[in-house]
């Protein structure tokens, strides 16, 4: 049996570092990452701030950890499963932006800091893993997957950033823009009108799509419908 005496504080209270970082995430997403402190973190677990340095020793290692919770919920893709690149390449942008449209207060940490943990890095490791086997170079996988990687985040971001502008009666929103003069922007208007290329999720699987294929072509690979 275990000596009580001897456990610590987070013992006491049930604390694991997934637990912590699992919390810290949750807090992010609800309340933004600028609301994200030791002391605030501490006061969802129950806990003194302190207490949390058991499991992570400083903030940064905080930020990198949520960042890997939230790399834990992508679908990465299998090596083994004989798939095309170019098909496991799609599968995992749609993963990605699912994950981060869930987890919208990590996305500053993923668009601003490079893989540091294990498993983030055993992420990078898989996705390089999937192109190597179908015979990419190394140095052409590493672009691979960073283009796209960079393009999810990017578009993910935007997405986020422009929920509030889209909200019927907001500055910018698609029926603010329909109601332009359409003399002085008759594609703009009409495109707000009709909603041709307003919607998120068709114009991000447009633009994996575009860049897939142009990732396949400058690799001299025939061209797929």
């Amino acid at each position: 049996m275990t000596d009580r005496r001897k456990r610590g504080r987070g013992e006491r209270a049930g604390l694991t570092r997934q637990s912590v970082l699992d919390a810290a995430l949750e807090l992010a997403d609800r309340k933004g990452l600028r609301a994200l402190s030791m002391r605030a973190l501490g006061a969802e677990l129950g806990v003194e701030a302190m207490t949390l340095y058991h499991y992570v020793p400083h903030k940064d290692a905080l930020l990198d950890g949520i960042v890997e919770r939230a790399v834990d919920e992508i679908a990465l893709p299998a090596a083994d499963t004989g798939a095309d690149w170019r098909d496991a390449m799609r599968a995992y942008a749609e993963s990605l932006r699912t994950t981060l449209l869930r987890h919208p207060g990590v996305l500053p940490l993923v668009a601003t800091r490079p893989a540091a943990t294990p498993g983030t890095l055993r992420a990078v490791e898989r996705g390089l893993t999937v192109l190597r086997a179908a015979g990419l170079p190394l140095g052409r996988s590493v672009d691979t997957l960073n283009a796209l990687s960079l393009f999810v985040i990017a578009h993910t971001a935007a997405e986020v950033a422009s929920a509030p502008v889209n909200e019927a009666g907001a500055a910018g929103s698609p029926q603010a823009l329909a109601q332009l003069d359409p003399q002085d922007f008759p594609l703009v208007a009409e495109a707000a009108r009709t909603g041709a290329g307003t919607d998120d999720a068709e114009r991000f699987r447009f633009g994996v799509q575009a860049l897939i294929t142009g990732c396949a072509a400058l690799l001299g690979e025939p061209s797929r419908d």
